[in-house]
């Protein structure tokens, strides 16, 4: 079996206009669906979320705002699964909350 990484992406983790009851939803979504991952013994590791500041250090000593100037979607957070190949990760990544509020998941093998 192989580890993949799967990312969290967002164009915005600003959940602040979110009720109560939506924050709540929400954290159950997230809960229930790693809950099931964990479930099928394919869980390796979850991450934190991640600040959405900071910084980008490039070639040359360049340092920019960060992170990721460059693209719209901000990083969230991550997990690692356990899956015998990309397809099957792939299929682990359906249900991810980030995609009801118009994310994505990166699936990529860990080598």
């Amino acid at each position: 079996m192989k580890d993949f990484m799967l990312i969290f992406r967002q164009p915005s983790y600003d959940y602040s206009n979110l009720s109560p009851n939506e924050m709540q939803t929400l954290s159950k979504k997230w809960q229930d669906w790693v809950g099931g991952v964990a479930a099928q013994g394919k869980l390796k590791a979850t991450g934190q979320r991640l600040s959405s500041e900071g910084k980008v250090l490039k070639a040359g000593g360049v340092i920019t705002d960060g992170p990721f100037v460059e693209i719209r979607e901000r990083l969230g957070s991550f997990m690692i699964v356990k899956a015998d190949n990309l397809d099957e990760a792939t299929t682990l990544a359906h249900g991810c909350p980030a995609l009801d509020y118009n994310g994505s998941v990166e699936i990529r093998e860990i080598v």
